[in-house]
């Protein structure tokens, strides 16, 4: 039997053949910035890793036990997530958050980023965001082809949104499904709403019964203590999302967690649907070891006390430093983000070139090594001179170490135990009033 020939070649694959809902589609911003940070390290270059998000601190001891003694775990897992690390979940949420949710309302994904794209897949809405907002919520919409809008923010408002504009939007085309996605504390601004502020904004949602999802994966790095959360104005229709990467220092382990109301049911019914045709589960050890970091205990309350402490000294430390330097931005009270304004020096940095936020970054990583993110890729209109700041450039496990062992968090604190932060904000200080 002659084998087959044909008579032509077939057309070779090529960049036509694209989704065009990611033809052009850029990889992540945050992703971005810290490849190029490391390449330009390499070349042996200084510079200061503003740019990605990721907690300085290591994963609390305990848990790493518990990932170690985990190891031999080789199964799949169910879909929806291990049983007892769901019920460890369920009471995690009540215990430090007032969040009623039973395991069986909890689904456990490979990071909460993972679970809120396959919330947008599932769910076909518009999709709503405060502008700013982090920078993956929007480009995961256009990769489904949903619908985004942007809901303009101020910074007199402390770039919070307005119960009046959410308002204004809904009402303009009333009963469309919407997803709304608050985040708070909120990257890149480091702000977070108060529960009267979230008890305003979940009137709404209510009266246009919008989906909410509540990023909440900075709450328990609020330098106070535990945030507030819309869900407990708004609890029906609210997906709360949380997991391991921020307040336990585990981003690399890529676990998540979204609860849900009973009334959302269906909802979380389509997600591990989803789930089961695409991730199947998430990695069997991490979960096992992830029970220990969710049952909590003495040891992991005194570090996230000592966590936020650092972090919300040198959060102000930072803040007083650019406001002194003619920055204006809102109040720091979570995370580890900080969202300047360059307004009042836009006549200076414009002499120099700097004129929207794109140049305002690459000028400063160019000048003063300084490696930050534009405001524009935030959602902010591109000639804002705005930049969001990450001050986690520093030596976490020391950091803690000195804290653990009783010595005062305060600025000197920070001053020897996070230079390089301290130095690069200082950095950029002396650059935009030179």
């Amino acid at each position: 039997m002659k084998p087959f020939i044909p008579h032509s070649k077939p057309a070779p694959l090529t960049a036509p053949n694209l989704n065009p809902n990611v033809m052009g589609l850029p990889p992540s911003a945050t992703l971005a910035i810290n490849d190029l940070s490391d390449e330009l390290l390499a070349q042996g270059q200084r510079i200061f890793k503003l740019g990605l998000g990721q907690s300085p601190f290591p994963v609390p001891a305990s848990v790493v036990e518990a990932l170690r003694r985990s190891a031999h775990e080789k199964d799949y897992l169910p879909v929806r997530g291990l049983r007892p690390l769901r019920e460890a979940v369920a009471e995690f949420l009540q215990r430090r958050h007032g969040i009623q949710r039973a395991r069986r309302q909890v689904l456990v994904g490979p990071g909460s980023k993972e679970l809120i794209f396959i919330t947008q897949l599932a769910y076909a809405g518009e999709l709503l965001v405060p502008s700013p907002s982090w920078v993956s919520y929007a480009p995961q919409a256009r990769i489904i082809g949903r619908r985004v809008t942007w809901l303009p923010t101020t910074l007199k408002d402390g770039w919070k949104l307005l119960p009046e504009t959410l308002e204004q939007h809904c009402a303009s085309s009333p009963g469309l499904p919407r997803l709304l996605i608050l985040n708070s504390p909120n990257n890149p601004t480091g702000s977070s709403f108060s529960d009267a502020e979230l008890a305003a904004l979940a009137a709404v949602a209510r009266r246009h019964q919008l989906l909410v999802i509540s990023d909440e994966i900075y709450a328990d790095l609020h330098h106070e203590g535990p945030s507030a959360s819309i869900s407990h104005h708004y609890p029906e229709g609210t997906v709360v999302s949380t997991g391991l990467s921020k307040w336990c220092g585990a981003g690399g382990w890529r676990l998540g967690v979204f609860s849900f109301p009973e009334e959302l049911e269906w909802l979380c019914a389509a997600m591990a649907a989803i789930a089961s045709e695409t991730y199947t589960s998430v990695s069997a050890p991490v979960q096992f070891a992830a029970i220990e970091a969710f049952r909590g205990g003495p040891g992991i309350e005194r570090y996230l006390h000592l966590c936020r402490s650092i972090l919300g000294v040198l959060g102000r430390l930072g803040a007083t430093t650019l406001r002194q330097a003619g920055c204006s931005l809102p109040r720091v009270d979570g995370g580890f983000y900080l969202f300047p304004e360059f307004g009042a020096a836009a006549e200076r940095l414009g002499g120099r070139g700097v004129v929207d936020s794109s140049t305002l970054a690459e000028q400063l990583l160019q000048d003063t090594g300084v490696a930050t993110l534009p405001g524009s890729v935030f959602g902010r209109p591109s000639s804002e001179l705005t930049l969001r700041l990450s001050y986690v450039n520093f030596d976490g496990a020391s950091a803690l170490a000195a804290a653990e062992a009783g010595e005062t968090i305060d600025e000197a604190f920070v001053r020897r135990y996070c230079p390089d932060t301290v130095e690069a904000i200082e950095r950029i200080a002396t650059w935009v009033t030179g």
